[in-house]
């Protein structure tokens, strides 16, 4: 694998004339020459940022510290983008479960809205089962109000095949 540089360097840079910018240095315009000359002069390298601008801009910089620092950046913004999103728990329920079980798994729910990730209720129904969809809406609805200080259903309980479901998000 060949790595390709995304800007150009100084003697690669085409344009006739171009803008300097860069620490300690007055931003202005100056000869392609020229501007090589000054960045010479200081032991760094003349490196193009904005290539379609008139005239494109050239940053005076240690070109493997400005390369480092970009990858940085982009390491970074992959960090935050995997921290910034909003996760879906899920909580399964049958329309019979007991009294001890249904506040188990309301805590869980609990701490999962506390830690802002949303919940998704899910009530199965097995063969028959299906009989009892209204026992089923009653113990989701009773799960949900449970819940109305953490968070709240983004929609009412919907039932598809035989599955009862609803999503709570937090508050």
């Amino acid at each position: 694998m060949v790595k390709r540089r995304i800007n150009n360097i100084n003697e690669q840079i085409q344009h006739p004339e171009v803008r300097i910018t860069g620490d300690n240095i007055e931003s202005r315009i100056l000869n392609i020459d020229d501007a090589i000359d000054l960045a010479e002069s200081k032991n760094l390298d003349l490196v193009e940022i904005v290539p379609h601008a008139k005239p494109p801009v050239c940053k005076i910089v240690d070109y493997k510290k400005f390369l480092h620092d970009k990858k940085q950046k982009e390491k970074d913004n992959r960090k935050n983008q995997r921290k910034n999103k909003v996760k879906v728990k899920e909580i399964r329920l049958s329309y019979n479960t007991g009294d001890h079980d249904f506040n188990f798994k309301l805590e869980h729910a609990k701490n999962f809205l506390k830690n802002n990730d949303k919940v998704k209720v899910v009530i199965f129904f097995r063969g028959r089962e299906i009989q009892f969809k209204d026992q089923g809406e009653l113990l989701i609805l009773k799960f949900i109000d449970s819940l109305s200080e953490y968070g709240k259903p983004e929609s009412l309980p919907l039932l598809e095949n035989k599955r009862l479901w609803t999503i709570v998000k937090p508050k």
